[in-house]
């Protein structure tokens, strides 16, 4: 089935969606129609294990779990499920679709930054709500930011900080990336280069591929051939899978060179295997196994997405559309999204997944962040126990500061 055709598919399906928790009959028209929540996602591609039908399931969660506690919201509440099959243009139709034929009060996850940011304009435009879980480019909060906008679960400044830094002090000084050729890598690599030479290494070349690519032999050559100390993989998914996978193929690891995953989800090293990921060192928000909170949600979540454990994006979808359904009620059911969007800064943030944290004016979502190593396989005693803590990274080193950011509606 052709790309555009699982777009459709997935848009219909979801517009029959999940309704939960009508109350009591209201009187205004705008209290009578249903909450509308659709997670854009990439539910047929490289993406799809990352976010995907398991960021569609989190929201539903987050969805029970809300009308479960005391609230005073009086509409239901509908989710549905978009794919934007890593197309802008086809996030941007969907998210068209949604705001002015169903009515979505807010667009949650959308992993890719270049649908992020096309999709952003027409939600604006629109005053309804954006959640970023998925997307990573830190222009969310910088020069695209917005105060429709909130970025939730981490981006390119906070995941390349904190690998960088890490590698450099144990001796990497020599770089080479190997980065996507769309809006999440161009960030991704622009802030891997300044951390290398603030600290005084080099990136001695780089190279862009295309997304989605099956074949990184050429690539992985290059990256061979210019004797850098580390490789640096910018890219995410099932390109970060087929990556590490033909760097091993090609021996490179085992030539002395270090394969350094800038973005590495659970389901990525899930794919690999412990035996080829192990050792890998990156940063990131959330692993299921830090604490009895995530622990609950991961056995919660597991059944409704295949057995496959969370995701970092998959919690990030249930904590912000709990924290925007909070919001939602604090302001009796607004459908004002730069509204609720300024609620939900004035909120604190509290979940089992993220802890207690703040909004910042930009739109960031503030918490810590974390260096895992991936264990090795003897090191593994149950069922998805993949990582190890290295270091806890607070918020104010592992977020960039405001004042660096650009955001033009943020007064200094």
């Amino acid at each position: 089935m052709a790309k555009h055709s699982l777009s459709r598919r997935w848009l219909l399906a979801g517009a029959g969606g999940l309704i939960l928790g009508f109350g009591t009959v209201a009187t205004r028209a705008d209290d009578a129609a249903p909450l509308r929540i659709g997670v854009l996602s990439d539910m047929s591609s490289l993406y799809a294990d990352i976010g995907g039908p398991g960021s569609l399931a989190a929201a539903k969660m987050a969805v029970e779990d809300f009308l479960a506690a005391p609230h005073k919201m009086k509409r239901g509440i509908e989710v549905l499920g978009g794919d934007h099959t890593n197309k802008a243009d086809v996030g941007v139709n969907i998210a068209r679709e949604w705001i002015d034929r169903q009515n979505v009060d807010a667009i949650i996850d959308v992993p890719n930054s270049a649908v992020a940011l096309a999709v952003r304009n027409v939600v604006q435009q629109a005053n309804r709500a954006i959640l970023v879980s998925g997307s990573s480019s830190s222009d969310l909060t910088g020069k695209a930011c917005s105060p429709n906008l909130v970025h939730w679960t981490y981006d390119t400044y906070a995941l390349s900080s904190g690998t960088t830094r890490a590698v450099l002090a144990s001796g990497g000084k020599t770089w080479f990336t190997l980065t996507a050729d769309y809006a999440f890598g161009h960030a991704m690599e622009q802030e891997v280069r300044n951390v290398v030479q603030k600290q005084g290494g080099t990136v001695v070349g780089g190279v862009r591929t295309p997304i989605n690519s099956q074949d990184f032999s050429s690539f992985l050559l290059q990256a061979q051939s210019s004797k850098a100390q580390v490789i640096a993989l910018i890219n995410a998914g099932g390109d970060t899978i087929n990556s590490i996978k033909q760097s091993v193929e090609f021996g490179i690891p085992q030539g002395g060179q270090q394969v350094v995953a800038t973005v590495l989800y659970l389901s990525d090293v899930h794919s690999l295997g412990l035996k080829a990921a192990q050792g890998l060192q990156f940063t990131e928000s959330f692993y299921w196994d830090m604490n009895e909170g995530t622990r609950a949600f991961a056995k919660r979540f597991a059944p409704r997405n295949n057995g496959r454990y969370p995701t970092a994006i998959q919690a990030g979808v249930y904590a912000e559309t709990l924290h925007y359904l909070k919001a939602v009620d604090e302001l009796g059911a607004s459908r004002d999204g730069k509204a609720v969007v300024e609620e939900m800064k004035k909120l604190p943030t509290d979940d089992p997944l993220f802890g207690k944290g703040t909004i910042r004016a930009d739109g960031r979502k503030l918490h810590n962040m974390y260096l895992f190593e991936v264990k090795k396989p003897e090191e593994s005693k149950y069922p998805w126990d993949y990582y190890k803590v290295i270091k806890t990274i607070p918020p104010e080193e592992a977020w960039r500061p405001l004042a660096e950011g650009g955001c033009d509606f943020v007064k200094s």
